[in-house]
């Protein structure tokens, strides 16, 4: 028998022909039992599209499960604590359905399952499990690196639960306002850092069976969870974002549905792929010593503080930075300064350069599958909310020069065979286009997407 490199010996090939298990058909029988039962009870409020979308769902939900076995455990869990929290709610109603003042009244509602609560814990969790990643790096052992995994998992279920109840909320305030959260910068950072979150554990645990450690490269990738994060937390508190609001027209269509969660697959995937950039040109100048050759890692230190800047206090605030972002500034600088003073000790725990170039370019060809999609949609939902498919609006403009950056990307890696440094620092640089067009258009630009501003 052979073995790999790794002195793992490989696991046996599924002979062809081979029956599922008994836990796959009885995972897809209840993913139908549970679509069957949202069919019959919430049917009569669901118009055509949104009753193909949870069709199209059930085979989707029931494919990923055996796909990647760990989401199994994270729908049932998920769900049940959704169905707990909507129970709850019903237990008192007001004219309209549920009575949502029991978010503040009930226990397990106002501290773990309504929907501000749970992304509050959301939050804290992506703190922790990034701190307990960072810590496994500086650290001998195994253990903080596998608690920083498990944290993060953690927090997927609340960002998941918080998502579902927040979902079953806005149904409850009146006609015609509930939606699926998606439809403000609140709730796609909620959506955008537990799809990153999650792509980067099935990673991590894909490469894991193949004999490879990537967990000290997770503390990189929390980094920029831990950014979104705490720029959801400032825009709830300084803007109370996380009210409920209902629609305005433009988002009232079902292309919403499947155009955001698409775009924000592109947008997780392609933050991943920067942030192991990062890594790899971390590793990349472990061994130098001149600090002149250092300048392009403190560059890069600039830009992520350069928050504090762009997010100013009020209009009118005495103050030219707000005591969070100066907050945030403090850590971040730290945090870089920290990186780069320990590069020779980060880097001795990073996976190979092999490793991080085939992660990089994994994350990106992905991203670059769903950014394309959601282009598509994209184009669909803008004949039908204002009649014609490009109209080269700002937003469009830039989610344009995002899919061109990165289809240049792929071309030169597969055609011709662009790895190692320059790719790191182009797909780096990626980071920034992508975050322009996702926030910088938002708050510099106007256009048909206005209704996006911060």
């Amino acid at each position: 028998m052979t073995t790999t490199t790794s002195g793992r010996t490989p696991l046996p090939a599924a002979p062809q022909g081979a029956r599922r298990p008994l836990t796959d058909w009885l995972f897809a029988a209840l993913v139908v039992a549970v679509a069957g039962w949202a069919f019959r009870a919430h049917g009569p409020a669901m118009d055509v599209y949104e009753k193909a979308i949870l069709a199209g769902a059930v085979p989707s939900l029931i494919a990923l499960g055996w796909f990647w076995r760990p989401l199994r455990l994270l729908f049932l869990t998920s769900g049940l604590a959704t169905w707990g929290a909507m129970a709850l709610y019903m237990r008192a109603t007001d004219g309209y359905g549920a009575d949502l003042a029991k978010a503040d009244q009930v226990f397990w509602l106002k501290y773990f399952l309504s929907s501000q609560s749970a992304i509050l814990w959301m939050s804290v969790l992506f703190f922790m499990s990034t701190v307990f990643y960072w810590i496994g790096v500086v650290s001998k052992g195994p253990t903080p690196t596998k608690l920083g995994s498990r944290i993060a998992w953690a927090g997927v279920f609340m960002a998941l639960v918080g998502t579902l109840v927040r979902w079953f909320e806005s149904h409850q305030i009146g006609p015609d306002i509930g939606h699926i959260p998606v439809s403000n910068l609140y709730e796609v950072f909620v959506l955008f850092s537990w799809l990153t979150t999650a792509y980067w554990l099935y990673y991590e645990d894909r490469f894991a069976r193949q004999g490879q450690d990537l967990g000290s490269l997770g503390a990189f990738v929390m980094l920029v969870v831990s950014a979104a994060v705490g720029f959801l937390l400032w825009y709830a508190l300084e803007r109370s974002a996380s009210e409920i609001q209902p629609l305005v027209p433009a988002l009232q269509s079902w292309w919403m549905k499947l155009h955001v969660p698409a775009n924000f697959i592109g947008y997780g995937t392609f933050a991943m792929s920067a942030m192991v950039a990062f890594a790899y040109l971390v590793k990349h100048h472990a061994s130098e010593s001149r600090w002149w050759k250092l300048a392009p890692l403190w560059l890069v230190g600039v830009v992520l503080c350069f928050e504090p800047i762009v997010f100013r206090s009020k209009p009118g605030a005495e103050q030219m930075v707000s005591s969070y972002w100066a907050v945030y500034f403090g850590i971040s600088a730290l945090i870089v300064a920290g990186i780069v003073g320990a590069r020779r000790q980060i880097a001795s725990k990073l996976p190979a350069f092999d490793v991080l170039d085939d992660v990089m370019y994994k994350a990106i060809a992905v991203g670059f599958a769903f950014f394309t999609i959601a282009t598509i949609l994209g184009a669909f939902w803008a004949a039908e909310a204002w009649g014609g498919y490009w109209s080269w609006d700002p937003k469009e403009t830039w989610a344009l020069i995002v899919w061109l950056n990165y289809a240049a990307w792929l071309h030169m890696r597969l055609m011709k065979g662009l790895r190692g440094v320059f790719a790191a620092w182009w797909a780096l640089a990626g980071l920034l286009v992508t975050s322009f067009a996702f926030l910088g258009v938002n708050m510099f630009l106007s256009g048909l997407h206005s209704y996006g501003q911060l």
